[in-house]
């Protein structure tokens, strides 16, 4: 046996005849204490650089540095780390064992240069302790989850059947960081609560004086033929997987099981766009999308698309698709519009192909623009919103987002009779969220990140850009038909704006719609800061202090400027939303939001702030009603100083 390589893309999977980790060059327990130092672990994900301080390195790069790093080559204590991290999923997977055959799990990468050597190490502990894997390879989030759900819900002795997944990733964080992302039976990523044992069983394999011996024996314990099996499979199950979340994601856009029902409403959207074209830009900056449906996917709906940048690891930006990562496809997409006016979109994922942002070409000033991620997820929940609408369905209707997410998103939702409900921000937290609204009789159609941009579409449990793109299509493309109007129409119908309908709308014309709402982005460097204070519900409190004495001082000047009369303090913790009063420290490590009301008790503006748990940065924003860019700095710099007032009085 020799290396295998992946037909595809020609990259290396892995050699089944050659131990990643040589045992005459093992490191000490104090260096593998010393790599976990900096592991940052949440349900969000576990996550670090795993690459080697070598060339190549990210085209973006001002100076060579671990985490700009392009090379393949991953250190032998962070392999070792990586042998404790997969005996942890291992031991949740056979402690939940309830079949006789073997239990088997999804394996994906996104296409980082290390997932291959991180995916080598995870394979061998996997199948050294029993559990088969299907490896995927490079595949994109969303996809591995949608086909996780579908493995899980076949009988438990179906030979396809899967008790969940391991996804290599790093989500939008830097090339040379990785990490992984781990789920059961649901389709999404563990929570809070179920990742915690996980989180204490690698903290005591590491402190463990034998953590190096143990994670050695790990790595050495898989059969070198199931192991080249395991890796000669991976087209077989990355087929399987294409076809998986092809049918998944008909079900999450046309909202429907029933094949039939999609059907209709597929074919519907197909006819509405070769009478009336739309086209839209695909830029993939080499992410996992480039090698998933995208492409059949617009086509089998007659949009015209054009693919950039759509092989793996053909990075040319940041992999995090905000501001200036979104120059390339902005300027794509000119160049399409001017060749095909029916051109409107264009969309940028991050390196796990889970986020999707997007441009436009805006009419009003001639010229694409990007759509800032608090409108993405405003008009995703238009559309989503409207379409239920049309439904006949008796149960209270809600959308669950994060505490970051525009109080747009209360208006909007407002005008449809739904309600919101916030949860702490975090993938995991969200779900479940909605998961428990939706035992209790609730509707949520529609949830996640709205300060982020990302969309989760039930029955999904991630984010993911064709959900966004197919409300959007649904949006622009849903006509009127006999006693029903479009997605548009029903809009403006409920929101008083009837008057704003054009028979050839698009995009600018529904945007102009939108409650008007200017929020800080939560990836603008001016939103992330650094603290000192380790102790986040301390800092808080010396917040709290502060906050008091300025509220005084500037009382009337926020009355006189913005109509705000009083303000009231909500806590995020997990899935839960509640008052804290005067103890800003009862928010702990999660979210704090602070709301600035009218003389309604309606807000007018909101001040949030949390430490986040996949970097270590303190990350504040300002959300402000019919605000102009001066009016948000206004808000959102009165917080910093703030902040950074409590933090210096540690």
């Amino acid at each position: 046996m020799s290396m295998i390589y992946h037909p595809g893309t020609g990259f290396n999977v892995g050699d089944p005849e050659i131990h990643p980790v040589d045992p005459a060059r093992l490191s000490s327990p104090e260096e593998l204490r010393k790599e976990a130092e900096n592991l940052i672990l949440s349900a969000s994900g576990w996550r670090k650089v795993f690459a080697e301080a070598k060339p190549p390195y990210a085209p973006w790069a001002l100076q060579p540095s671990p985490e700009d790093s392009l090379s393949e080559t991953v250190a032998t204590p962070k392999l070792l780390l990586a042998a404790l991290m997969a005996e942890s999923f291992a031991n949740l997977v056979l402690r939940q064992k309830r079949m006789t055959a073997r239990p088997a799990v999804l394996l994906g990468i996104d296409s980082r240069p290390t997932g291959p050597a991180l995916a080598d190490v995870f394979a061998r502990v996997l199948l050294g302790l029993g559990i088969d894997v299907r490896y995927c390879f490079i595949v994109p989030a969303p996809e591995i989850m949608a086909y996780a759900g579908r493995a899980a819900a076949l009988p438990l002795e179906h030979t396809e059947r899967a008790e969940g997944f391991v996804y290599i990733s790093a989500s939008h964080n830097p090339p040379g960081y990785n990490g992984v992302k781990f789920g059961l039976r649901s389709g999404g990523v563990l929570s809070a609560q179920e990742i915690a044992p996980l989180i204490a069983r690698l903290k005591a394999s590491i402190a463990s004086k034998d953590s190096v011996s143990q994670a050695l024996a790990l790595i050495q314990a898989a059969d070198k033929e199931a192991l080249a099996l395991c890796y000669e499979r991976c087209s077989e199950w990355k087929r399987r997987s294409q076809s998986a979340y092809t049918l998944f994601s008909h079900e999450v856009i046309t909202g429907k099981e029933d094949l039939s029902e999609q059907a209709t409403i597929l074919d519907e959207l197909t006819e509405a766009c070769r009478q009336r074209p739309l086209g839209l830009v695909a830029e993939l900056n080499g992410s996992a999308r480039s090698l998933s449906i995208d492409r059949d996917f617009f086509q089998g709906i007659s949009v015209l698309s054009e693919f950039y940048n759509d092989s793996p690891r053909q990075f040319t930006h940041r992999i995090v698709p905000e501001g200036i990562s979104l120059k390339d496809c902005m300027e794509l997409l000119q160049k399409a519009k001017e060749k095909n006016s029916c051109f409107q979109l264009g969309y940028v994922p991050d390196c796990d192909g889970d986020r999707g942002n997007l441009v436009f070409y805006d009419k009003t000033v001639g010229k694409s623009r990007i759509l800032e991620a608090q409108e993405v997820f405003s008009l995703s929940c238009l559309a989503e919103l409207a379409g239920l609408a049309d439904s006949s369905q008796n149960a209270p209707v809600a959308v669950v987002v994060n505490d970051a997410t525009s109080a747009r998103i209360e208006r909007i939702a407002g005008f449809f009779g739904a309600r919101v409900f916030r949860a702490e921000t975090g993938e995991a937290n969200v779900v479940n969220l909605a998961e428990k609204l939706r035992s209790e009789g609730w509707i949520v159609r529609i949830l996640g990140e709205g300060s982020n941009g990302g969309t989760i579409t039930h029955p999904s449990k991630v984010r993911d850009p064709l959900s966004t793109l197919g409300a959007m299509i649904r949006l622009l493309r849903s006509g009127d038909r006999a006693g029903s109007p479009g997605l548009f129409r029903r809009w403006l119908d409920v929101s008083g704006q009837e008057s704003a309908y054009r028979e050839d709308f698009d995009l600018a014309d529904v945007i102009a719609t939108l409650p008007s709402w200017i929020s800080t982005s939560v990836f603008e460097s001016r939103a992330a800061l650094s603290v000192r204070s380790a102790d986040k519900a301390a800092l808080k409190a010396r917040y709290a202090r502060i906050f008091k004495t300025e509220w005084e001082s500037r009382k009337s000047e926020l009355r006189e400027r913005y109509g705000i009369e009083a303000w009231k303090a909500l806590a995020t913790i997990g899935s839960r939303e509640f008052e804290v009063g005067e103890d800003f420290a009862a928010s702990a490590s999660g979210g704090l939001r602070i709301l600035l009301l009218d003389s309604r008790s309606e807000p007018k503006a909101f001040l949030w702030m949390r430490g986040s748990g996949t970097e270590p940065v303190f990350r504040i924003m300002a959300d402000v009603e019919a605000g102009t860019s001066g009016d948000e700095e206004y808000f959102l710099s009165w917080h910093r100083q703030m902040v950074q007032a409590a933090d210096a009085a540690v």
